[in-house]
């Protein structure tokens, strides 16, 4: 079979969404899928083209097999609505043009951003394929979620689109059970829906002690780690948390936390962080992806962090799974699906999103509570176990092959 699949990322960027379109398609490649990816030139979430590569119209590389094809896109900070759009529509045109060309079996498009599903319905119409819209967030709702406009009449169109998507589509992958009943209260057969979640590559995630050097060279011998690891943005309500752990800073010394990425709300954290004199936290860049692992091992416990809205209760962040993979409990400020997995697994701590005291109660519970801590590593090895990438791969490829015929 012959597979296209478009992308606004993908390795060597580090976010989620490059890193779930990686590994599937590497399974598929494994199993003898002949697949092409589409995306755009690495440059998230700083929006500096990474290192070795050039913002050029079209250039091709292979990676593990996967025929990739980069195309030109406006390229931007994660930085201002509208500029994000520009680069969005950028990609969502280039990769229409790009899949012109393509022979494929079977196109997939995944979704946000939403620019994306619009060209893999395109390309669907003129080369008379199928389709399978993967939808990784509630687009446009995610975006009054977290406040970047106010519905207006552009929210409606983009609404409107996005349900003439969801009837187009062959098939819909979605990662939340959540996702699927909202997408069906559209007006979509739940029949043409099909729930693939979330998961992490047991291979490349394995526990392993905490690097001495990284140790020192953060000053982070004796200290027990509590880590948010990825997107710096409006989302992600990271201001919070710097209020809260304000508040131990004196009496909890031996509690420090590591934020580790880039994003919108990135330069504003950190003057923060000076403003309040907060000794016990420390902002690092991101780190290439074959250092993730390291940095995930450093920590004793990985802070998962969201906005209080009804929005976010429908999305499971993958960070968790990463988490669990080498053992390090969740901090989970977050309701819904999420937590429910956290608690079902008794892998971590949830709290009410931007509830500073029950924030505060989790941290000193798991870093003081040696006994609750060790309960939430054996919860952790069982979550990993479940969600294995591999498996989840392969069972979605069953899907893609159905849907093709």
């Amino acid at each position: 079979m012959k597979l296209l699949f478009l992308t606004d990322n993908f390795p060597p960027e580090v976010n989620a969404p490059a890193n779930r379109t990686y590994e599937h398609c590497r399974e598929w490649v494994r199993a003898g899928v002949d697949v092409t990816v589409i995306t755009g030139v690495p440059n998230f979430p700083t929006g500096k083209v990474h290192k070795g590569y050039k913002n050029k119209l079209y250039q091709t590389e292979t990676v593990d097999g996967i025929k990739v094809i980069r195309v030109w896109t406006y390229i931007t900070a994660n930085e201002g609505f509208n500029k994000r759009v520009l680069d969005y529509i950028s990609y969502g045109f280039m990769a229409f043009v790009a899949g012109i060309f393509v022979k494929t079996d079977l196109i997939v498009a995944t979704s946000p951003q939403f620019f994306t599903a619009v060209s893999g319905s395109m390309l669907s119409f003129f080369k008379r394929k199928k389709w399978v819209m993967e939808v990784r967030d509630l687009w446009p709702e995610s975006v009054l979620a977290v406040g970047a406009m106010k519905r207006n009449a552009i929210i409606n169109f983009l609404e409107r689109v996005e349900k003439r998507l969801y009837k187009s589509a062959d098939q819909i992958i979605v990662v939340t059970d959540t996702f699927k009943e909202k997408i069906s209260e559209r007006g979509i057969s739940l029949d043409k829906i099909s729930i693939f979640k979330n998961g992490v590559n047991l291979e490349v995630f394995k526990p392993a002690p905490k690097s001495a050097l990284l140790l020192a060279k953060y000053h982070l011998e004796g200290k027990f780690v509590f880590a948010y690891i990825g997107t710096h943005g409006m989302a992600h309500a990271l201001g919070f948390v710097l209020d809260a752990i304000n508040k131990i800073k004196y009496s909890h010394p031996h509690i420090n936390f590591l934020f580790v990425g880039d994003g919108a709300e990135k330069k504003e954290l950190v003057k923060k962080a000076e403003e309040l004199d907060l000794t016990n936290a420390l902002f690092i860049d991101s780190v290439p992806k074959s250092e993730v692992v390291d940095y995930l091992n450093l920590m004793d416990v990985a802070l998962v962090n969201l906005k209080r809205s009804e929005v976010f209760k429908t999305v499971i962040p993958s960070k968790i799974f990463e988490a669990a993979a080498v053992r390090k409990p969740i901090l989970m400020g977050l309701q819904g699906e999420a937590a429910a997995i956290i608690d079902e697994y008794k892998a971590g701590f949830s709290f009410f999103p931007e509830d500073e005291k029950a924030f505060l109660d989790g941290v000193k519970r798991m870093a003081l509570d040696k006994e609750s801590y060790e309960v939430y590593q054996q919860g952790c090895i069982l979550l990993a176990k479940d969600f294995n990438r591999k498996h989840i791969a392969r069972a979605l490829l069953e899907k893609l092959r159905t849907t093709a015929e």
